[in-house]
């Protein structure tokens, strides 16, 4: 009897025979055999096939789609005879069909079993529930995530494959066996937070695991996650379940199973409806807020970093006292909008998911939690994005979190390779008509930012690209955006302070004539870091005071962080007395901790102290390293100075030949000069000379400068310190074309 041939979709598109492999060849044999899974028996034409294959077909497209089906039916049914009809793929009509049984594909099994569940005892359906979504291997059809084919039918499983999830811990609660659901639904809850049934069910196993606080916990987590993070307040069955726990309501105890069917899911705990709930009344303000909403959830809601704002007024760009909206109304004006929206915007999950974008564009410039808020959800949006299939959805996630940038470090490099992973993808299904290039520009733009620091051509690439065609459309916001790419790919060598500086006044302008505050601001910061670095204090303070003038009024507290380190490193370069540009470097220290930038705040003292010292005394003088302090990703430049310090000169030179070229980033030239410091006490001639050649473009600026936060004094002063170790070593000199000229 010939074996059976299971198909599988829930990951990679595979084809099995008794447990083994077949091999389907290319990826277009893979495009058809999924394109007839996808069609569910029915039959898909040629000509659809060639549409769906190609963007532009090629002249022999239609003899080609045969020799695809040809090579299937060959891998399908090796043992049938020559011209006999085919009993799996077949032809028919204008085109061909896939006539497998039911169970033959694991997606249609799973979506049986997913809605025979409510049939079933509970031991039964969580039984064939934990199997089915062991099924998933991967997103569904996963090779085909941006084909438009594959769309709905992506979108349609990923919805059930939630579903699923969340009625075995259904399961598992009406069996009384809440602690063994609550693992998975933290993870699930976690990566879904929009999902409300999610929360409540996770909420619902803790109370019965016996773990009240704890329930009510999650219940709070869920109101902040729906309110800060996406604009929402709960629905009625969250809102209960919270009261209910509080006053231990025997209907939360175990009951009777009774596992929803597909849709419309009836209003059990855990399990609200899929149609819209009623919301809350236009009227309620905070203090009408139901009185389980205590005093730690409301700062939860409110942690948005910086330092507290006198009420009613606020200062102006040009230094007017300009009105504040007060708290109580701002507040009732947010409810009623969120309101309002929730009840225009119904359940639908791709207005609500960009709506969630604009939200985490906003919070991420508050600061503190916010910026550390929206960087978690972000991925999760772009997951949730691409796994509808929706390209053009999942370009538009990815670019409109278009928060400008100044630090030239990622906070999180894993997230940031996710993300130019999942927009390269998001390019690569984009539509090249001219319709989709302000897409693609954003697009681009944010690998552009996503890549800074790294060496990789594609960065540059990615941020000329972008700049071209944002010039081209003529588009102001699309331009700024992609200005900070080029930014942010303009450190190519050292000594391109006068280019960046050009950039931010483009920005400033632009930004200025168009309303663009946070462009605006980033573009004054640019200046301050471009003027610092050409040692033009007295600019630069202008445009500091600019950018707090900015901050201010449009209440973004992040940019006092970057103005205050900004005041501490005029403080080390007036020539002040050490000590209070030390205790400068505290305070700006203190005002950075917590405020969601580990990128920037990771080593970023201990290093300021040393440019510090270095810049107040010779470079061969005691330096003080102390390597148990938290370096961060400086410690490889301060290793070799510390093992000097502690006279283990060999160790200290392995150390220093072990050095990588420094980032291409804020601080090339200071980590340079770093370098140039120990080796000057090592007296290395080849280190000197690599380092020599690094700064020789950045003569005429301050070593470090450029960052707006530390300085390690004239570039001049460290070529002249090389050049004059080199002749006492006897060591070849710099060849005269590449000497610094002092006159």
């Amino acid at each position: 009897m010939e074996q059976r041939i299971d198909f599988g979709v829930l990951g990679a598109v595979v084809a099995e025979r008794g447990g083994g492999s077949l091999a389907l060849k290319g990826p277009r044999h893979r495009a058809v055999l999924a394109r007839l899974i996808v069609a569910r028996r029915r039959v898909v034409s040629v000509a659809r096939l060639v549409e769906d294959l190609w963007e532009e077909p090629p002249p022999g497209a239609v003899g080609a789609v045969q020799t695809f089906v040809g090579a299937l039916r060959r891998a399908l049914e090796p043992e049938r005879p020559p011209r006999a009809p085919a009993r799996l793929l077949v032809t028919e009509g204008p085109g061909y069909a896939l006539r497998v049984s039911p169970d033959a594909v694991d997606a249609w099994r799973f979506e049986a079993v997913v809605g025979g569940a409510g049939e079933l005892p509970a031991e039964e359906a969580l039984e064939g529930l934990e199997e089915a979504l062991g099924w998933w291997r991967g997103p569904a059809y996963a090779e085909f995530a941006h084909e438009r084919w594959a769309r709905g039918e992506r979108s349609r499983l990923s919805e059930l494959r939630l579903q699923a999830v969340e009625r075995r811990a259904a399961a598992q609660l009406a069996l009384g066996r809440a602690a063994e659901a609550v693992p998975d639904l933290d993870v699930h809850a976690a990566g879904h937070p929009w999902r409300e049934d999610a929360w409540c069910l996770l909420a619902l196993a803790l109370y019965r695991a016996g773990r009240q606080t704890d329930a009510l916990a999650v219940v709070r987590r869920a109101r902040v996650a729906l309110a800060d993070q996406l604009g929402l307040d709960p629905g009625p069955a969250l809102r209960r379940l919270e009261a209910d726990i509080l006053v231990q309501a025997p209907g939360l105890e175990v009951g009777g199973f009774s596992p929803p069917p597909p849709l419309p899911i009836p209003v059990t705990w855990g399990l609200r409806p899929q149609t819209p709930a009623p919301q809350t009344p236009e009227g309620l303000t905070p203090s009408a807020r139901p009185a389980f909403e205590d005093e730690a959830v409301q700062a939860e809601r409110g942690s948005g970093g910086g330092a507290p704002r006198k009420q009613g007024t606020g200062r102006g760009g040009g230094g007017e006292e300009t009105p504040t909206p007060a708290p109580d109304a701002a507040a009732q004006i947010w409810t009623r909008a969120t309101a309002a929206y929730d009840r225009a915007a119904g359940a639908g999950p791709r207005a609500r998911l960009e709506s969630a974008v604009g939200l985490m564009r906003s919070l991420a410039v508050t600061g503190g939690g916010g910026l550390e808020a929206a960087r978690e959800q972000r991925m999760a949006a772009v997951d949730a994005a691409e796994e509808s299939g929706d390209s053009e959805l999942t370009a538009r996630v990815i670019g409109a979190y278009d928060v400008p940038a100044i630090w030239t470090r990622v906070d999180d490099p894993e997230l940031a390779e996710r993300l130019v992973a999942a927009a390269e993808r998001t390019l690569a299904a984009l539509s090249h008509a001219p319709a989709y290039d302000a897409a693609r520009c954003r697009l681009l733009a944010t690998i552009a930012l996503e890549m800074r620091g790294t060496r990789s051509p594609r960065g540059p690439e990615a941020a000329r690209e972008a700049e071209e065609t944002a010039r081209r459309l003529d588009d102001p916001a699309l331009l700024a955006f992609a200005l900070n790419g080029t930014f942010m790919q303009s450190f190519t060598r050292a000594g391109l302070a006068p280019r960046r500086d050009e950039i931010g006044a483009e920005l400033v302008t632009l930004s200025a004539r168009h309303g663009l505050i946070t462009f605006e601001v980033l573009g004054h910061l640019i200046r301050l870091q471009a003027r610092s670095a050409l040692a033009d204090f007295a600019t630069a303070d202008e445009h500091a005071a600019a950018a707090d003038r900015l901050a201010e009024r449009h209440e973004l507290p992040l940019v006092g962080v970057f103005t205050e380190w900004y005041g501490a490193l005029r403080t080390a370069a007036s020539g002040q007395r050490q000590a209070e540009a030390e205790a400068a470097y505290r305070a700006a220290a203190a005002r950075l901790d917590g405020a969601g930038m580990p990128g920037l705040e990771r080593g970023l003292l201990p290093l300021a102290s040393l440019c510090l010292r270095l810049a107040h005394r010779a470079p061969a003088t005691a330096t003080g390293v102390d390597l148990r302090a938290d370096w961060g990703p400086y410690r490889p430049w301060a290793e070799p100075l510390a093992l000097l310090e502690t006279g283990r000169r060999t160790e200290a030179g392995a150390a220093l030949c072990a050095l990588p070229e420094p980032p291409r980033d804020l601080l090339y030239e200071g980590l340079s000069c770093l370098e140039a410091a120990a080796a000057l006490r090592l007296r290395d001639p080849l280190v000197l000379r690599r380092t020599y050649a690094r700064l020789l473009p950045a003569a005429d600026e301050l070593a470090g400068a450029g960052s707006g936060l530390i300085s390690l004094g004239p570039v001049k002063q460290w070529l002249a310190e090389i050049e004059t170790a080199l002749r006492s070593l006897g060591a070849a000199q710099v060849p005269e074309s590449m000497r610094w000229k002092s006159s």
